[in-house]
């Protein structure tokens, strides 16, 4: 891959991602598989003004390492060190780049019952200095190329050309393949801007989709919730793009209202395994009954992580016309795999979705009808076929999707 494209690449992360600001402290989170691209974004961040910054380094294998010989209670554990860090992200506000290019299955094997022990227990702790970070800090999903991931992706090639399409598809989809990313980044963003405003003129109060693979469902909106995509704010001003790559509009449902049955239309990767060939059933916005081809309990495993795991927390629509359905490939990434189709996510919705939100509390938006969780999943359930409907409050009904796409 050409030097000055993955240049263009980590100035489009820094720039348009997490959008430094001048002397801000920035966190790096990456895995092994591209060193010398995480040095790229780190002085992109220094260019751009960073005061200082920090890379975490992770490596899949060593974690599995940790799932299979520690005990629960030493995984469950909390040192203080962790506590004083999250306090320091509390005072400080660092942005953060999460580069993601782990294996999909890379986790296979380990018990799961230990690892959502240790996340819920963890989640506990952590759980009040994320709730006051909410909101206050810039922070951006992108990927690189990993060798397991892409031999996943491209199988029955050698290792190094699957590594290069991967990269070559990352990039693409990414809109970062040409030559000015952020332009096409600011056009891009001016699109979605244009189908929110349509979407939140409507004042819709429940989405309802239909596909001939059986999904038939319903799902109720909140008074006064927007949809959002794009381009974000942070409460002090300061706008980033969360997700690159992004194609969704998304906006957070009403808690508990939400009826019918949705079949997943691409595999899920959830605690590095996968979950393929699947279907949800709710009643009274509530998960009832769940069905999988590979990894059944696994899924019946997330929907249990707490008590609104089972609910859900965002309704995002996708056009099936989209940059990542039309490469025609499976990332087995939530990242690129969300924006190929419309998807809904099971657990914590989104407190910026409510018009006034920085005048809340969180209690407050819970009371609005935003899902509290220790989860957020998305997954894919568009389809070339899929309709969606809008019921206004005022009674009309009016096309949102047809045949998979936008209806306007």
């Amino acid at each position: 891959m050409k030097k000055t494209v993955l240049q263009n690449y980590a100035k489009l992360i820094v720039r348009k991602g997490i959008n430094v600001q001048k002397g801000q402290e920035v966190r790096v989170r990456a895995c092994l598989d591209q060193p010398e691209f995480v040095k790229t974004v780190v002085d992109e961040c220094y260019k751009a003004g960073a005061g200082k910054v920090c890379v975490e380094w992770e490596y899949q294998p060593i974690d599995k390492s940790h799932y299979k010989y520690r005990s629960e209670k030493t995984l469950t554990h909390v040192e203080n060190w962790e506590v004083e860090k999250y306090k320091h992200y509390v005072e400080a506000r660092p942005a953060y780049v999460f580069l993601e290019s782990d294996d999909p299955d890379g986790l296979k094997g380990v018990n799961q019952q230990k690892v959502a022990k240790a996340q819920q227990a963890r989640y506990k702790i952590f759980k009040p200095y994320r709730d006051m970070l909410d909101n206050h800090y810039q922070w951006c999903i992108a990927a690189v190329s990993g060798k397991a991931w892409a031999k996943k992706v491209f199988p029955g090639i050698r290792a190094s050309l699957a590594e290069e399409k991967l990269w070559q598809a990352i990039l693409k989809t990414s809109r970062a393949d040409g030559a000015d990313p952020i332009e096409a980044w600011n056009i891009h963003n001016a699109d979605i801007k244009s189908r929110c405003d349509y979407l939140n003129s409507l004042n819709i109060k429940e989405l309802r989709y239909k596909s001939s693979n059986g999904t038939d469902f319903r799902v109720g909106l909140i008074e006064g919730a927007n949809f959002l995509g794009g381009k974000e704010k942070t409460l002090e001003g300061v706008e980033y793009n969360p997700n690159i790559p992004s194609e969704e509009v998304f906006t957070s449902p009403m808690k508990g209202n939400a009826d019918g049955v949705v079949v997943a239309t691409r595999p899920l990767s959830y605690r590095g395994e996968l979950i393929e060939n699947f279907s949800i059933t709710f009643e009274n916005g509530k998960v009832i009954k769940v069905s999988a081809e590979k990894n059944e309990a696994l899924l019946e495993s997330m929907i249990k992580m707490d008590e609104n795991a089972c609910m859900l927390g965002e309704c995002a629509l996708v056009p099936f016309d989209s940059p990542i359905r039309n490469s025609g490939i499976t990332f087995f990434n939530t990242l690129f795999d969300e924006n190929a189709c419309c998807h809904l996510a099971l657990g914590r919705g989104f407190n910026e979705c409510l018009k006034g939100y920085e005048n809340m509390t969180f209690d407050e938006c819970k009371e609005k009808g935003i899902n509290d969780s220790l989860i957020h999943v998305d997954f894919m359930i568009g389809s070339e076929d899929l309709d969606i409907d809008a019921v206004t409050r005022d009674g009309k009904t009016v096309a949102i999707f047809r045949h998979g796409n936008w209806a306007f």
